[in-house]
């Protein structure tokens, strides 16, 4: 950690002295008011800790609707009706009634929200209104922002830990800076844990459900000295048997095996300071992520030179039958519902995954202003260890060894000083922010056992199916006497010499990185302000301001026993494979497979190439707003924003030089992408009575830089996607990496823009009823470039041009209803409990393929329950996925399982031969739940 760290770290502790907590606005306290429902629930019971009583004793008495829900979503305890955003308020029983253990399931309930988990769960991909960012490259940040109790996750994947007992989450549409520590550019989760309490009291939970799933919770939390030190311990057990079974090691994947633990003191010496320390552990060791194939079918063109038109191999896939005579076997062929999937032998992987860190909050009231300080520190290390092609043929893998892992250390510190002047016709709010985070990510990636013959099969296929086919004898498979024969047949003078190259190529096995290390250290800055001018009495006019200074360095180190290497890049004089290279229609396909894990700046130096770069930019952003509210029941008002997310270094090799001689360490500025802005537009009102609620939004967001992310079937790929001013006349849409590059200036690349809606029925107080719609209109306009100088699009990406984002439903609908009757005088209640969403089609893989598309699907959860008097006890029946609806999170292309997509056969001709393998949605599940309360 930088000096420059701790002396900010010192000074906030220097000025933690005593003083009032009466209008501190966010406070252990106030961040206790709790949030029944979503923005259109009920308010629940206050908690015995509130440091106003009259406040607490007259929400009690209020009407029980979404409107007085308490947020701090502006850093100000304000009511939801009268917050001049788009929020959405989710609190602790409408989670436990959804079944949500971790941000996952919000999506349930805020139908803006998209939450998926592919690769890996250390970088899952959170979505606002079709906005996000693609997981599994780390070095990429979050378009969606995480805080939990004001600490900011690096990460969306830290939300997909238990979160223990939280009070709300607060769902932010559109960018955020202003507001909280760090930016974000498509929108925030907030997330707000109870807090301890100064009367003595705790909860405890047990859950048992089918796949043997058994969940213990529970908290305890009461005074160390009565009105100054209270204590609060949340743990929480978690195992169950995964929803996938690999039938050649006889294990099953996605399983859970996870405990968390959580320990708060909230100090308050006297009524003008408070201060709530926190630390946290979490623990997983669980097989992550099992994938399944969902389409095997070779596409080829009927008619060549006839664009628009494909046809299904009748005679199979080439790559398919390539592997099953190398003895692969596809368990899920023709149904990947039936969640059986087949890992190379011995390779049942799981890893484990640790998320740690402690804060300190410190709340001091000043008199005429209050100060607020949150210090945190963290660490998060997860395996990545993994059977990368998905199948039981061995053809590459991550090893278990300790040598596949990313890791971050973060350091972060936030101060804000607010108040109010003028005799409160201006609240007023100015912050700083700094954070240091070290990112490791450690690869070890190797050629399979089975790689070697797999390649030369493959590219024996490409020239000639039949003589791919014609024997798989041990050592010699496709290049037996009877495929070498077919190949001298079809290859004429040139078989001898590619023959032999083949022959070389089918003894790559076991070979790649044992250690290849990437670093990215990150220093941000920034300063922000945000304002509330009450210029009458119904009206406001909010302004806000943030400066923002990011720099970033990046080192990387190669370790490799890839000796092949060099000899199968050689030329012909040294007999390497000069042959295939020489050969137009075969020099790609050998160039991509032979290349992986080829690492130096000349045929001979593996481990020579060792990278550095740094950057730094820095960025103003900012937001206004123009709020009226005439009366109690009514809200209208209009924004803009300005929205930044840094830039950063892809974390992968995909742009390392050329495809076959990677050059020098000049080839490291490939893989920096550009920073990521956004100007956000929105109008909206909301209305608030006693038995009804209604918030409307309009909104538009252009983003300029967009960061995609794209797995092409070996490596990740990151483009800043924009658009030219003029026309490409097509060079976007082309198989050409050369074409489409702009000479004009570039615009922004993707516009969301559409309607949200949530309304809130409560006609009787033990009776609610709520609905959400949101209809994004999520595109990428035409003429993309791929990055903010104009550079080419990425050939692959033919099918953005003028289409809907990947992971962007249009339609989402979300409908959720709770009946909670008296039974008699006894103190019994019941509880009858459902919600529902329903998503229109959308597609999954970021380049749009169709094998990725996933159509529209509806997801229902249903809880019944009895109560005891005052809650004190409930037992629960359960089911989440009610119909167990049938859908995927993400599809891609198997890796090195063949190429061409149908879009590209019908665009280009040629054929289609890429496998595609699929991450699935949950099944149906179901159990009991039994809860005590004290």
């Amino acid at each position: 950690m930088r000096a420059s760290a701790f002396l900010l770290s010192a000074a906030t502790f220097a000025i933690a002295v005593p003083a009032s907590a009466q209008d501190v606005p966010t406070t252990p306290a106030e961040a206790q008011v709790p949030a029944q429902g979503t923005a259109n629930a009920a308010v629940g019971e206050q908690t015995s800790d509130a440091t106003d009583a009259d406040t607490t004793r007259a929400a009690a008495q209020a009407p029980l609707n979404a409107g007085d829900i308490v947020v701090t979503a502006t850093r100000r305890a304000e009511r939801l009706s009268d917050v001049p955003i788009a929020v959405s308020a989710i609190g602790q029983e409408s989670l436990q009634n959804s079944g949500a253990t971790d941000i996952r399931a919000l999506g349930q309930l805020a139908p803006s929200l998209l939450v998926s988990s592919t690769g890996s769960e250390a970088n899952a991909s959170a979505r606002i209104r079709g906005i996000g960012t693609v997981g599994d490259n780390p070095g990429l940040e979050s378009s969606v922002a995480v805080f939990i109790d004001g600490v900011y996750r690096s990460r969306t994947g830290s939300g997909l830990n238990d979160l223990g007992e939280v009070d709300r989450i607060e769902v932010l549409r559109g960018p955020q800076g202003t507001l909280f520590g760090r930016n974000a550019s498509a929108g925030l989760i907030n997330i707000i844990t109870k807090a301890p309490s100064y009367t003595f009291g705790g909860y405890g939970e047990a859950t048992y459900g089918n796949y043997n799933n058994v969940r213990l919770a529970g908290a305890v939390t009461g005074p160390i000295i009565p009105d100054m030190l209270a204590f609060r311990i949340d743990g929480v057990f978690n195992k169950r048997d995964g929803f996938l079974y690999d039938v050649v090691n006889n294990t099953d994947y996605n399983d859970r095996n996870r405990y968390f633990v959580r320990g708060q003191l909230l100090f308050e010496p006297s009524s003008d300071i408070a201060v709530r320390l926190i630390g946290d552990f979490t623990r997983r060791d669980e097989k992550c992520c099992g994938a399944v194939y969902v389409d095997l079918r070779e596409k080829i063109d009927p008619t060549p030179g006839v664009p628009g038109d494909f046809a299904i191999n009748p005679a199979g896939n080439r790559i398919v039958q390539v592997m099953q005579q190398l003895g692969a076997v596809f368990p899920s062929a023709g149904d990947p519902y039936n969640r059986r999937i087949a890992n190379s032998p011995g390779r049942a992987y799981g890893n484990v995954t640790k998320d740690y860190g402690g804060s300190m909050q410190i709340d001091w009231n000043l008199g005429g202003a209050s100060l607020t300080s949150i210090t945190a520190y963290r660490e998060y290390k997860s395996g990545n260890a993994a059977d990368i092609d998905y199948g039981s043929l061995d053809i590459g893998y991550r090893d278990d060894d300790g040598n596949a892992f990313r890791q971050f250390h973060t350091f972060t510190q936030e101060l804000r000083l607010q108040g109010s002047a003028f005799d409160g016709k201006l609240d007023w709010l100015v912050g700083g922010f700094y954070s240091n985070e070290d990112l490791v990510v450690r690869d070890n990636l190797q050629f399979g056992s089975q790689y070697g013959l797999f390649a030369a099969c493959r590219i024996v296929a490409t020239v000639n199916p039949a003589a791919a086919l014609r024997s798989t004898t041990p050592g010699s498979g496709c290049l037996s006497p009877i495929g070498q024969g077919a190949l001298t047949q079809q290859l004429g003078a040139a078989a001898p010499l590619i023959i032999g190259n083949l022959r070389r190529l089918s003894t790559l096995n076991n070979l790649g990185d044992t250690r290849a290390d990437y670093y990215q250290d990150s220093e941000n800055y920034a300063a922000f302000t945000h304002n509330i001018f009450r210029l009458t009495d119904t009206i406001s006019i909010t302004a806000g301001l943030r400066y923002t200074r990011e720099q970033k360095a990046f080192r990387a180190f190669f370790n490799n026993t890839n000796t092949l290497c060099p000899q199968l890049q050689a030329g012909t004089a040294q007999g390497g494979l000069g042959g295939l290279l020489a050969n137009p229609a075969l020099a790609s396909l050998a160039g991509g497979i032979i290349t992986l894990g080829c690492t130096g700046n000349s045929s001979s130096a593996l481990n020579a190439l060792n990278l550095n770069d740094s950057f730094k930019e820095d960025q103003l952003t900012g937001t206004g707003v123009l709020s009226w509210k005439p009366n109690n029941n009514w809200l209208v008002y209009a924004s803009y924003s300005r929205g930044y997310k840094a830039g950063g270094y892809n974390l992968d090799r995909s742009d390392l030089g050329t495809a076959l001689f990677p050059r020098s360490n000049a080839d490291v500025r490939n893989l920096r992408f550009d920073p990521e802005l956004v100007n956000a537009y929105e109008a909206g009102f909301k209305f608030t009575s006693a038995d009804f609620t209604l918030n409307v939004a309009a909104f538009r967001s252009d983003f300029d830089n967009f960061q995609l992310n794209t797995f092409n079937g070996t490596n990740f790929v990151v483009e800043n996607i924009g658009s030219c001013s003029t026309s490409l006349n097509g060079g976007d849409r082309d198989a050409s990496a050369t074409t489409g590059a702009c000479t004009s200036d570039v615009k922004f690349g993707v516009r969301s823009q559409g309607v949200e809606v949530e309304a809130g029925l409560y006609p009787a107080r033990n009776f609610s009823v709520n609905m959400g719609y949101t209809f994004a209109d999520t595109r990428l306009r035409r003429n993309l470039v791929g990055s903010a100088a104009g550079a080419p699009l990425d050939p692959a990406l033919f099918l953005l041009p003028g289409n809907q984002l990947s992971n962007a439903p249009r339609n989402v609908v979300t409908l959720s209803a709770s009946w909670t009757p008296e039974l008699g005088s006894s103190g019994l209640s019941a509880l009858f409990y459902a919600d529902g969403r329903m998503s229109s089609d959308y597609n999954t893989g970021s380049d749009l393929f169709f094998e990725k598309e996933q159509d529209g699907f509806f997801v229902a959860n249903a809880r019944i329950g009895l109560r005891g008097p005052n809650r004190a006890w409930a037992v629960e029946a359960w089911v989440m996925n009610l119909f167990d609806q049938d859908y995927q999170q993400v599809a891609f292309n198997a890796p090195f399982q063949g190429a061409g997509s149908q879009g590209q056969v019908q665009r280009f001709g040629g054929v289609g031969n890429q496998i595609f393998t699929s991450y699935l949605g949950e099944p149906r599940t179901y159990g009991l739940t039994l809860r005590t309360r004290f």
